[in-house]
């Protein structure tokens, strides 16, 4: 939910991107950190281990001007992908405003996006929020890889709301500032 600081005249917002391990969260946002004004951001903080890119979760509040008089800052974050960090997800998944699905687009990797968006389905009912009236964004990212799946496909069993998507190739920046702009737009209409 939305942080809103009458004093200070802000509104944050809190942005979750969500998948499996190594579909592309951290790039997205590295992309956008090394690419944005360092005046309208903060600092990125990554917590990786030895085995795992992210341990925790990256955060970079991102300043996108004023909306009715009132700052807006976007915080984005990622969660861990693997497996044996589902409860992380769902601690970071608390108090989100919205959330980027990042799928990798390979074939190899489809079941493990079918799980993933299934466990985050399941995670926001226990949270007691509703995808269908939630703002979601899908990104199909990985689209420069050779056994990337056909969009039609991917569209037909992981964008089964027929929430908006975008192609992405992350690591290029390809298709990262599409869907945060998207997912930006998508949680201020909801607020």
């Amino acid at each position: 939910m939305a942080l809103i600081n009458i004093a200070t005249h802000e509104i944050h917002c809190k942005i979750v991107y969500y998948g499996i391990g190594y579909c592309g969260k951290t790039t997205n946002l590295q992309y956008v950190f090394k690419t944005i004004n360092p005046m309208v951001r903060g600092e990125m903080l990554s917590i990786a281990s030895e085995t795992e890119r992210t341990l925790f979760f990256d955060f970079l509040p991102l300043d996108l001007g004023t909306v009715h008089g009132f700052r807006t800052r976007f915080h984005l974050y990622t969660v861990p992908g693997q497996i044996l960090y589902e409860r992380t997800r769902m601690a970071v998944l608390n108090g989100a405003d919205g959330i980027v699905f990042v799928v990798d687009s390979q074939s190899e990797k489809f079941e493990e996006n079918i799980q993933s968006i299934s466990e985050l389905e399941m995670n926001m009912r226990r949270l007691d929020k509703d995808l269908a009236n939630f703002p979601l964004i899908i990104q199909w990212n990985k689209r420069d890889m050779p056994s990337a799946l056909p969009i039609p496909i991917l569209e037909r069993y992981l964008n089964r709301r027929r929430v908006p998507s975008f192609e992405a190739v992350a690591y290029q920046g390809r298709g990262v500032f599409a869907t945060l702009r998207a997912i930006s737009k998508n949680v201020m209409a909801q607020l």
